[in-house]
Formats: C-alpha cells, sequence, structure tokens
C-alpha cells in the first residue's frame, strides 16, 4: 500500500511517493490537508525539472494572463507541464542517434505505452513551435515503437533491461527483462498510432515511419488478428497469484469464452483490470481508428499498399461486428453500446474512467459526438444505472473496480467536459475538477466522493497533463468567458 501523504507540496511527493504499481492494486485514500492553502507554485523548482520547452512555457504564461479565476489559473500552471516537469526522459539512441524518450507515469517508474502517449498528446499542437520539444515527442514514437517489437502483448516496459523482468514476480507469462508488466490491452497498441499519427500530420515529419514502425505494424496486425481467437484461444495467456480477482485472467489464464465474430479479444481494460467479457467495446472502436490511420501512414509514406490493405480489411471486419454485436436495446435508454460483449449475446452495461471508455469515444474521434446510439450510451454511464458512476457530497463521476466503490476519477469528469456540447455542463465539470484537487493544485486518480480530500494517487501525470488539454481546448473553442465566470 502507498504511504499516507499529508503534505501538498510537489516536490515533496516526488522525493518520498512510493514507486509501487498503483495501476494495479488498490491503494489507501491520501488524506490531504487544505488549511491555509496559497497559490504557491507547485512545480519542481527549475534546476530539477527533467524536460524545458520554450513552447509550453509561453503557452503557460498567455493562458495564466487570459484566465482571470486565479485558482484555475494556478491549476492550469501546475498540471499543463507536468508531464515535462517530472516525468520525460529525453535522450539520443547511442547506436542510432534517434531522438529515444521515456516517459513515467508518475509515481510509477515505468512506461506504459497507453499513458506515455496520452502525456505528450498536448504538447503535439506545439511543435512546429519548438525544435527540442518536437524532437522529444519523436522520441516518445520511436520507444513506443520499439516496445511494441519488443512484446505487442505487454502494456509497460522498464527504461532499461532489468534481470528477472519488473516487479511482478508472479505472473504466469512469457516475460522478459525490457517488461515491468505484460497485460494485454488493445488500446496499448492504438495509442502509439494515435500519437505517431497525430505528430506526422501537425509536423509534416515522417522520420519516426521507419523499419521499426513497419516492424511494429506488422507486429499489431498479427496480435489483432490473433486475439480475434478464430481458430484457437490465441497465444497469449496470463494468471498472476494475487487475492485481487481483476489482477489476474479466468480459465487457467485464457479468460472468458469468447465466439469469434470479428471482434478483438482484450484481457484486461484500460484500467490494467482483466475484463469480464473479453470483447472490450470501446477498445475495439479505438482499434478500428487505428487501423484506418495506420493504412493512411502506410499508403502515404512507406508506400506498402499490401499493409495498408490489410489494416483496411481488418478494421471493416472489427466495425461491422462492432455494429452486429456491440449495441444493446435498453428499456430506459434505447440502442446504446455495452462497455464488453462475448459474441454469445452477453452484454456488460456499465462505463470505467479511464480512457478507451464508452463516454470518451468522440474525444478520441472514435465516433461522432451526435451519434444518436452514442448520445443514449452517454446518458447511461452519466447516471446511477451505470454501477461504477458514484455522485457525493464533494463530487460525481465515473470510477471503476480499479479503486472501487465511492471513487469517482477527474478523468471522467473531463471526458464528460471534453464531449460537451452544453455550457452549464461544462462549467459544472471545470467547477467540480476546481473543488476536488483537495487543495493540491493537481488531478488524483481518484478521489471519495463525499470527501475530495480521500484520494489517490498524487502524482499521476496523465490525468494531469488532460486537465491542461482540456482548458486549452476550451478556450480555443471560444469558452473564455466561460471560464471566467467560475467563482
Amino acid at each position: 500500500m502507498m504511504k499516507k501523504l499529508t503534505t501538498t507540496l510537489f516536490a515533496a511527493l516526488i522525493l518520498h511517493v512510493s514507486a509501487l504499481h498503483a495501476s494495479s492494486i488498490s491503494v489507501e485514500p491520501q488524506v490531504c490537508a487544505t488549511d491555509a492553502i496559497s497559490f504557491t507554485d507547485q512545480r519542481p523548482s527549475a534546476e530539477k525539472r527533467l524536460f524545458r520547452s520554450d513552447a509550453v512555457e509561453k503557452t503557460i504564461q498567455q493562458m495564466q494572463a487570459r484566465l482571470k479565476n486565479p485558482k484555475l489559473a494556478w491549476m492550469f500552471s501546475n498540471c499543463f507541464p507536468n508531464t515535462l516537469d517530472t516525468t520525460v526522459h529525453f535522450s539520443k539512441d547511442a547506436k542510432t542517434g534517434k531522438p529515444d524518450t521515456f516517459v513515467y507515469t508518475g509515481d510509477i517508474h515505468a512506461m506504459w505505452l497507453r499513458d506515455s502517449g496520452a502525456q505528450v498528446w498536448p504538447y503535439v499542437q506545439l511543435a512546429n513551435e519548438d525544435a527540442k520539444l518536437k524532437e522529444m515527442v519523436a522520441g516518445v514514437i520511436n520507444r513506443q515503437f520499439a516496445c511494441i517489437n519488443i512484446d505487442p502483448f505487454a502494456n509497460a516496459f522498464n527504461m532499461e533491461a532489468i534481470p528477472g523482468g519488473g516487479e511482478w514476480k508472479t505472473d504466469m507469462t512469457d516475460m522478459k527483462d525490457e517488461l515491468h508488466e505484460r497485460k494485454w490491452e488493445i488500446d496499448s497498441l492504438c495509442y502509439p498510432i494515435r500519437l505517431a499519427f497525430e505528430y506526422w500530420k501537425v509536423t509534416g515529419d515522417a522520420s519516426v515511419f521507419d523499419t521499426v514502425w513497419l516492424e511494429a505494424i506488422q507486429n499489431i496486425l498479427k496480435t489483432f488478428r490473433d486475439q480475434q481467437r478464430k481458430e484457437s484461444k490465441g497465444s497469449y495467456r496470463f494468471m498472476r497469484r494475487t487475492e485481487r480477482q481483476f489482477d489476474t485472467m479466468s480459465n487457467d489464464g485464457w479468460g472468458a469464452p469468447v465466439k469469434p465474430v470479428g471482434l478483438i479479444a482484450s484481457a484486461f481494460r484500460p484500467s490494467d483490470d482483466a475484463t469480464v467479457f473479453l470483447f472490450l467495446v470501446p477498445s475495439n472502436f479505438f482499434a478500428v481508428k487505428s487501423l484506418r490511420q495506420a493504412a493512411e501512414i502506410l499508403t502515404s509514406v512507406n508506400k506498402r499498399s499490401d499493409l495498408a490493405q490489410q489494416c483496411t480489411a481488418l478494421a471493416n471486419e472489427v466495425e461491422q461486428a462492432l455494429q452486429q454485436y456491440a449495441i444493446y436495446d435498453h428499456p430506459k435508454y434505447g440502442k446504446m453500446y455495452a462497455y464488453e460483449v462475448d459474441g454469445f449475446g452477453n452484454h456488460l452495461l456499465m462505463d470505467d474512467a479511464n480512457v478507451p471508455s464508452l463516454i470518451s469515444m468522440p474525444y478520441l474521434g472514435l465516433m461522432d459526438i451526435n451519434d444518436p446510439i452514442y448520445q443514449n450510451t452517454r446518458r447511461f454511464v452519466w447516471s446511477e444505472d451505470n454501477p461504477y458512476f458514484f455522485r457525493g457530497k464533494a463530487g460525481e463521476g465515473i470510477g471503476g473496480p480499479h479503486i472501487g466503490h465511492d471513487m469517482p476519477w477527474p478523468m471522467s469528469i473531463m471526458m464528460r467536459a471534453f464531449t460537451s456540447q452544453d455550457d452549464q455542463e461544462i462549467k459544472q465539470c471545470i467547477k467540480m475538477l476546481m473543488d476536488t484537487d483537495a487543495g493540491t493544485g493537481f488531478m488524483h486518480e481518484s478521489f471519495h466522493k463525499d470527501d475530495a480530500t480521500h484520494f489517490t494517487r498524487a502524482w499521476f501525470a496523465w490525468q494531469n497533463t488532460l486537465f491542461g488539454e482540456l482548458i486549452i481546448k476550451l478556450v480555443n473553442d471560444g469558452k473564455l468567458n466561460l471560464l471566467n465566470s467560475i467563482e
């Protein structure tokens, strides 16, 4: 268990926070005193920041000048650079000279393909203004593709090979020394494509699409096909000696049976929790999007029409299966998307806070925000008909079994704001995010619905940077007056 924390100083958190794998165990809510809160800069001192970007610093100054609510401006300036300040380890590959960037998820000193892709995502839009920042993002992409080629089933990697692998010594799966954890999650192979595609579109730099990329996309295709489980249970198996149900797979490590209908099985969710029914719907939608983006890259950059056609064919197959098997006709909400299905007709009706989630699908560009089935789904997931929606005195939001009852995640509140077309709803979300920081000036993994001073993960860079991304988006969308109206 992580130690209870009683300080609001982020510098102290960096020194003292445990590197226990909080994304795979339930952790005690930490307690933070909120007396005598002052809007003191919570960033590490300049000499202790791991990476500096002039473009990011300029953006912070501009936003501070525009945001009239002092707490919102303070939280933005703490959160937006948090990934750069505390998690980015940039270097050049000794053999090739290519940029190579390893990104901690925060209090866990390992690199998740999902988290790292999401953590640096908001900086891509500034890459053309800052050559160092551009090189850093390219380094993340290079590292991600190299990691996929080490093991496309792994979700998290060590900075360097560690004899005996990661911290999980009781995992029964095919571990390698470079792996921190080997939980198969579809989105782990989608986030690197999302980041690389956006980087290419923004900067025009195609240097990341080299032979390592070509090997990676072939490994992605092979893995996705393997996990369609058409002719067998596939080649991935995972069990862990644990008291926690969601950290291991049933049926001798293979998970629940699925009917081979064209969907891709995901052993684990973006929360690193095991799936109940292995066809995880939002992640399958993500796979469709990523495969189409990969096809465009392969066609335009690599001139590999053969691989592009394979990506498109698989995307079409999965998309068709989603329309046939992922929709549930709810007696209250009408046609909506289930969270997980198995192809046999079973549907799990819930949503989890971690992205990709059902509510987040338009944020990821997986569907139009006005899609009527999505809108029905959105109403369901933000209601007490979703078993993992929690509402209390401090706030409301979607949580999940990863932390458990009564612990909504700020990430879900951010996704509600990202996918909202209602100014009052957006304003409510931002106010709730500001009111549930427990006086720290940062986002947390989760907070207790009745008392936000009880929270998990004081240092979680993805949620911090995502908050900054949200505020920038709202300003760019003409919502500055709305933000400045928050009291």
